[in-house]
């Protein structure tokens, strides 16, 4: 049966409004995509004609400085050369160049004015015998005769002076084409013009009028053009985003920071482990980024901002990578450091710009790493007043995050180490209102994260990840895939096909104390003294009741030290007065075994005692387990990183001395239990570090069977003589 009409046209207004709202959004993104696009094709456009331009003004200036140096014919003269040819009259004729300030012209081998006199002379002859004068002709030719009879010996003298002249003179021999520069001034034209006048040779100027406009043209015109053109460029090329050059004077710009999905694999949660907490927070924010009408039907307020923090590389960028991966949104990535430059105003321009970016490709994801660079507190650090630039980032940064509609789709991941020095604007509702701890994995989450980075690898069938993940205690995700990256090249090393367990084992021990030192070989007194260290430290963990913790000791050189015990670390958030005791009681092990077997520690005990020091430092000022009070001695460790001097508060002089009293008898007490406990077991040690010493590594079961005998020996937290005599409802391990 067909709905009545009616019933048809109530529909819509339920049913279309999904729809509606998805063509709205459509419509939308393809509006900023085409305006996105506009700007860039134009501003590619602008480049490549640009770029032409450019190129066919270096070529005009090419041609035109070839055009205006063009050499002239001939051999060039110097002035006394030229005066040496006008004097003896062989310049012939002379032509001035206005423009280029050359003269130019030929020159004779003989004098060009007496070869003309006696052309002259002959012509006058034969029109004086045409007139039938002949007693003339009878005198002249005695005349003649008398006068070639006569100075015949004269005439031969002159030879022979001008041949000494013509050696003197400067003038170039023989005949030929010429020039000479000279500069431009009228002096010098003139001096020139009064040479070649004597001289009697026919001159001529050419003022060169195309040459004076290209020279024109080419020293004012094409310059200014080619620097405009160039200046035109760099602009352009700036802005679209093509050109790295750009840079240089778009210092507001923040560039493309987008990484689209195609250019590399996309990141999932999938690829996430260890971190299942975080992973169902952020399932919220790619349920917004997919379909942000949902919020807007419901009037609600999705989260603007998520900040991750936790201890380095826990995966906090990984996190925010799969966020996008999962949402299929734009993903813009920055440092918090490329906000902050010397200039001022240039970090407020960049979050304007990269946020005018995000907001053409919306939904899209913003993630700013290490944003305690941009973010820290205001007023803190060695500031003088004024307008900090940090501040001026941070404020426009600020204004950003708070300006945003409810459907913008627009979400800003922060990553940080250090979330107690963000400024608390940045952390209040309507910013950064999402906080999400990323924390190093416990047991199941180090063995989900090795399974994730061990994908694709070959390995052995005995491959126990289990068993891994309980040797790294307190390891991160990025040092889980060291391990695994170290595995497979030792693989590679050993030309072995498959990543077995001892290339895991040898890893683990690579990335926690390094790769073995086989270039120093210890004498045998050496290896007994670092074999007691280490068996020492062993022994009196076993005797405590931590003997499961011991996962291997060794004699063998790595990294700085001389040996190693592997003992697993605390991973309880919360530790009592004798659990911290207990670790003190452990480090100083080493220097208490030497002390007992071999009667004085050497400087292996460097490390242990600077151990020592800061858990008992942290007993006494932090903690306030001492007799001093229970009060906190030691500044907040954000107080050092803001810029306070020193990591000490208002502390007297007389509550320093009385600390470091403190601090030293908890390291003396800890060190008199732990040769009392070694004492104690004296067989276990000899006979531990007898085998040792035999199989230089021991580690596992013969390991946890060698420390199975040891009779436990608990201690407890020295209490103050001053503090145990206020009562005896107070048991003697209690620290308060």
């Amino acid at each position: 049966m067909k709905p009545a009409l009616s019933e048809v046209t109530k529909l819509p207004s339920a049913w279309l409004k999904p729809a509606r709202r998805n063509i709205t959004n459509y419509r939308l993104r393809r509006r900023r995509a085409r305006v996105a696009r506009r700007k860039l094709v134009g501003s590619r456009k602008a480049t490549v004609l640009l770029s032409l331009i450019l190129a066919m003004l270096f070529g005009s200036f090419a041609w035109a400085q070839d055009y205006l140096t063009t050499p002239a014919g001939g051999t060039e003269l110097s002035m006394d050369e030229f005066e040496a040819l006008a004097d003896e009259k062989r310049v012939s004729d002379a032509e001035f160049l206005d423009e280029d300030n050359r003269l130019i012209g030929t020159f004779a081998a003989e004098p060009v004015i007496e070869e003309e006199t006696k052309k002259d002379r002959a012509g006058k002859d034969g029109k004086k015998s045409d007139d039938g004068k002949g007693d003339n002709e009878g005198r002249e030719g005695q005349k003649g005769e008398k006068e070639t009879n006569g100075k015949k010996g004269e005439n031969d003298k002159k030879t022979g002076k001008d041949k000494k002249a013509e050696e003197k003179s400067g003038a170039p021999p023989g005949s030929g084409e010429f020039w000479l520069a000279y500069p431009s001034s009228d002096a010098a034209f003139g001096v020139l013009s009064d040479i070649l006048s004597k001289s009697g040779a026919r001159v001529s100027v050419d003022q060169q009028n195309s040459r004076m406009v290209v020279r024109v043209v080419s020293t004012y015109l094409l310059p200014l053009l080619i620097l405009a053109n160039f200046f035109g460029l760099l602009f352009t090329a700036g802005r679209a985003g093509t050109s790295g050059i750009g840079d240089v004077i778009a210092f507001g710009v923040m560039g493309n920071k987008r990484q689209r999905r195609g250019f590399t694999a996309p990141v999932t949660f999938g690829d996430v482990g260890g971190a299942h907490e975080a992973v169902a927070e952020l399932k919220e924010v790619v349920d917004y980024l997919r379909d942000p009408g949902r919020y807007e039907d419901m009037k609600a307020a999705p989260p603007k901002g998520v900040l991750l923090f936790g201890p380095p590389g826990c995966g906090k960028t990984l996190m925010a990578k799969a966020v996008a991966g999962e949402a299929g949104v734009p993903f813009f990535s920055v440092a918090g450091a490329e906000f902050v430059e010397a200039l001022v105003g240039v970090g407020a321009a960049r979050v304007r710009d990269l946020f005018q970016q995000v907001r053409l490709v919306a939904p899209a994801i913003v993630f700013i790493d290490e944003l305690d660079a941009a973010g820290r507190k205001r007023g803190s650090g060695s500031t003088g007043g004024g307008s900090d630039e940090r501040e001026q980032t941070l404020n426009q940064l600020l204004v950003e995050m708070d300006g945003f509609e409810i459907s913008a789709g627009i979400v800003v991941m922060g990553a940080t180490n250090r979330p107690d020095i963000l400024d608390p604007a940045l952390l209040r509702p309507g910013r950064f209102d999402r906080h999400i701890t990323v924390e190093q994995p416990d047991v199941e989450g180090r063995e989900e994260v090795l399974l994730l980075h061990a994908r694709g690898k070959p390995l052995a069938e005995d491959v126990d990840f289990s068993y891994v993940a309980r040797r790294t205690p307190g390891f991160s995700g990025a040092d889980l895939a060291n391990v695994i990256n170290e595995a497979a090249l030792l693989t590679v090393r050993g030309g072995h096909p498959v990543i077995g367990t001892p290339e895991l084992e040898e890893a683990v021990l690579r990335v926690i104390h390094g790769p073995k030192r086989k270039g120093r070989m210890l004498s045998p007194e050496e290896r007994a003294r670092v074999a007691y260290h280490e068996c020492g430290h062993a022994i009196v963990a076993a005797a405590i009741g931590n003997g499961d913790d011991v996962h291997r000791i060794s004699v063998l050189d790595r990294g700085k030290g001389l040996g190693s015990s592997a003992i697993k670390r605390q991973e309880e958030s919360i530790l009592t007065a004798d659990q911290l005791y207990e670790k003190l009681v452990i480090t100083m092990a080493g220097m208490a075994a030497e002390k007992l077997v071999l009667g004085q520690p050497s400087t292996a005990v460097e490390s242990d005692l600077e151990q020592a020091t800061a858990i008992a430092r942290d007993m006494v000022g932090r903690f306030g387990l001492s007799q001093i009070g229970s009060i906190r001695l030691l500044s907040a460790d954000i107080d050092v990183f803001l810029g306070n001097a020193s990591a000490l508060g208002d502390v007297s002089e007389a509550t320093l001395r009385q600390m470091d009293g403190e601090t030293r008898r908890f390291v003396e007490s800890a060190l008199r239990d732990s040769i009392d406990i070694l004492e104690a077991h004296r067989p276990d040690l000899d006979s531990l570090v007898e085998r040792l010493l035999e199989q230089e590594n021991l580690e596992g079961g013969p390991l946890a069977q060698a420390l199975s005998g040891i009779a436990p020996s608990p201690v407890r937290f020295p209490v103050a003589p001053e503090r145990a005599q206020l009562g005896d409802k107070r048991t003697s391990g209690s620290p308060n």
